[in-house]
């Protein structure tokens, strides 16, 4: 026998790993398909809704008003209904879930096919139930398929900036179908899809276990565990700001630029094209650089900065003089939102563990609220004192957000 194999002393050095990068976002989207697929899927309903709001009103003897005012039945349903399954989200296997809520889509679509009062508001009932289940599910077992914090929040940030693409994408893909067989048929085609996607989900999660074990963390327990988390409570709570304080102004958006620059319909198709593309390359690329080994700045004061730049923007763009100089801040607050976003949902992911399926639906569900304060907020402020009223009050919303993320320790 060979002396250096008898001798450990002189044995071949062991080199100690290097840490596991994070893979590139295509081998990860080729890998996470299913639930960047049901992602997208989730927003096709509201988004014929939106497109087809004055037929889908002449078809049920209603007006705009009435009828898009339905849409605030979605925001209540996903905030109870968020809150209340969050602990049950852990539970269950997430493929199992997601089942659960891309049935329950495509029986809303079904729904909403009929086309009259009633089946509009159960439309946008279960619409808002559905996603409040279907996003933190899919978000969550999307970060579950990689076993270090970085690709696992990565993951997730996947699964909303593929979010945010469709959100912007879904109307020009919808028209050319919707010539030929109308919103109805569009409401079909979605009802169809999404109880495709639902077998296949429960066939993928037959025999999976559940990410929690019921026997370790009672129902209530779990929203003290998540109370234990990090930072927790401050992220969930700048999560519901920032959706405030972006949505509200989304919700102003054509007013705005239509009464200050006397922009068309037409012409501000481009505006809204602008801010959502500027959203999704934001949270593209700030999801990304979050997950990279080095970084020359973390998540937690990305979020700050973020914020910062998002509290400067929405006060300059209600004062900006010029169309072009307007133009640059409206790409600059769906850039700066959507890193605040990414940053969000990286560091609940990454801190929560087990629990990150529980904390990406009560985060669903804190902005779902927010989407509803924020316009609602933003109208009494742009009653009481006109445009500059609404940059107080965005801006305000926005600054509480900093100072929450102040307690966002690394």
């Amino acid at each position: 026998m060979s002396t250096h194999s008898q001798n450990p002393a002189i044995s071949t050095p062991v080199v100690a790993p290097r840490p596991a990068e994070v893979p590139g976002d295509l081998w990860m989207a080729r890998r996470l398909w299913p639930f960047l697929l049901a992602s997208a899927v989730s927003l096709i309903p509201f988004t014929v809704f939106g497109m087809y709001l004055v037929p889908i009103a002449a078809a049920a003897d209603g007006n705009v008003a009435e009828i898009g005012g339905l849409r605030g039945l979605g925001g209540l349903a996903a905030l109870i209904v968020g809150f209340s399954l969050a602990p049950l989200i852990d539970r269950m296997a997430r493929e199992l879930v997601a089942a659960g809520g891309l049935a329950l889509l495509g029986l809303s679509a079904a729904l909403g096919a009929i086309g009259n009062v009633f089946a509009l508001a159960a439309f946008c009932l279960l619409i808002g139930a559905s996603t409040s289940i279907l996003a933190p599910s899919i978000g969550a077992a999307a970060a579950d398929r990689f076993k270090t914090p970085a690709a696992a929040g990565r993951a997730a940030t996947l699964v909303s900036a593929t979010t945010s693409a469709m959100a912007m994408l879904a109307a020009p893909v919808l028209a050319v179908p919707g010539l030929l067989w109308g919103w109805r048929g569009n409401l079909l085609a979605a009802s169809a899809i999404s109880l495709a996607l639902s077998a296949a989900f429960f066939w993928r999660g037959r025999g999976r276990k559940a990410p929690l074990r019921t026997e370790r963390v009672s129902y209530l327990a779990t929203y003290r565990e998540l109370a234990r988390i990090p930072g927790a409570l401050p992220l969930l709570v700048v999560a519901m700001l920032r959706t405030a304080a972006f949505m509200g102004y989304l919700a102003y958006l054509a007013a705005f630029y239509d009464q200050t620059f006397d922009l068309a319909p037409g012409w501000f198709a481009l505006v809204w094209s602008l801010s959502g593309a500027s959203f999704f390359v934001g949270n593209l690329l700030a999801g990304r650089y979050i997950a990279l080994e080095r970084q020359w700045i973390g998540p937690e004061k990305m979020l700050l900065v973020a914020l910062a730049v998002a509290l400067t923007s929405v006060v300059a763009f209600y004062f900006s003089p010029t169309l072009p100089l307007t133009l640059l801040l409206t790409a600059l607050m769906g850039a700066s939102h959507a890193t605040v976003a990414a940053c969000v949902t990286t560091l609940l992911v990454r801190r929560s563990g087990d629990l990150r399926g529980s904390a990406l639906s009560v985060n669903a569900a804190g902005m779902s609220l927010g989407t509803f304060l924020g316009a609602a907020l933003g109208g009494l402020g742009l009653g009481l004192g006109g445009y500059p009223g609404t940059a107080l009050t965005f801006a305000s919303i926005t600054l509480i957000a900093v100072i929450f993320a102040l307690r966002v320790r690394a």
